[in-house]
């Protein structure tokens, strides 16, 4: 009985080494074994040199993925395919504004800003969660900041595509004229010589760029405003899940109010740059809203493994984590 004793009381320590190093190795594929001696050896996965691995596959799968899903954004952007030829009615006064050359917010300013500050923001939220919070990770990618930055700024990224996409696809589509559609064929309803009410199913444009005039029809819907909303409110969804400082409770509802504020501003200057109807800028919106909501909550993992902290007491005996561990 002695030695019973005396056996077990050494045996529970050794458990709580061997579930500390395998913490500290986070799943990077090393295993356990015990010989006959009862000693536990730690044996790494030998490296698996094939050129086709289950690694190389899943990136692979995960491009092909982003890439497919930007084909129509390249498609319009490339100029690739033409734009719905629509008509208009004579007297019309929705596309009689003039053309503005300035913008408020341009294309670079727009795709910078909301990739940069929703892209560096979430880079540096995950490295702090590896860093500081304990993450380990099931995924097939071993290095914990390559693997959490992988799949959140994937999601993110797969998400730029799919809604540009569908931008460009209804762009394409429809065909709507622009509000200063008529400024930029340079062509007036006096010149056309035609009676209001009476549809104008060609015009022959003065305008000799002839890609501002593609461009002139390609309003619906707002671009602008789709992809403001999507980069600023995924942004506002990952600080609801990552930002979880309660030292001042109106702090992340305040930031999270001045990025939506900013997409807002962003699809309001397009119509005040005469560059989209109301509508384009509503639908753009909604569209935008949805796709974020789709992508962080149903492809993104930040909202899967925000779980209550439970007691040690209440740990699986399977898991060798503790439970202040998260999962990225």
């Amino acid at each position: 009985m002695q030695k019973f004793n005396s056996t077990h009381t050494i045996t529970l320590p050794r458990d709580a080494e061997l579930q500390q190093q395998l913490a500290d190795n986070g799943g990077a594929g090393e295993t356990m074994k015990e010989n006959g001696a009862g000693k536990n050896h730690i044996l790494a996965e030998p490296a698996d040199s094939s050129f086709c691995t289950k690694r190389k596959m899943l990136v692979g799968l995960d491009i092909l993925c982003l890439f497919v899903a930007s084909i129509p954004f390249f498609a319009c952007e490339l100029k690739a395919v033409t734009p719905y030829r629509r008509g208009f009615f004579c007297g019309d006064t929705s596309i009689t504004y003039p053309y503005l050359e300035s913008e408020a917010i341009p294309d670079g300013v727009l795709i910078a800003g909301g990739i940069v500050i929703t892209g560096l923001t979430i880079a540096l939220g995950e490295c702090y969660r590896v860093r500081f919070r304990g993450v380990h990770s099931r995924a097939f990618v071993r290095n914990l900041y390559v693997s959490c930055l992988y799949k959140e700024l994937g999601s993110f990224l797969f998400g730029c595509c799919v809604g540009q996409s569908l931008t460009n696809m209804a762009k394409l589509s429809v065909g709507r004229l622009r509000p200063n559609f008529l400024s930029v064929c340079n062509v007036t309803y006096a010149s056309l010589n035609c009676s209001p009410g009476s549809y104008m199913a060609q015009v022959n444009c003065r305008q000799q760029n002839h890609k501002m005039v593609e461009e002139a029809r390609k309003s619906f819907f707002s671009g602008h405003s789709s992809f403001a909303m999507y980069t600023m409110l995924y942004l506002a969804f990952y600080l609801q899940a990552r930002l979880s400082w309660r030292g001042a409770r109106l702090l992340r509802p305040l930031l999270q109010f001045l990025l939506v504020m900013i997409a807002v501003y962003t699809g309001l200057s397009r119509i005040s740059d005469y560059r989209h109807h109301p509508t384009d800028v509503i639908t753009g919106f909604v569209q935008g809203g949805l796709t974020a909501y789709w992508v962080a909550f149903y492809i993104s993992s930040m909202f899967k493994n925000n779980r209550p902290e439970i007691s040690p007491a209440s740990v699986c005996l399977e898991s060798p984590l503790s439970s202040q561990q998260t999962v990225c």
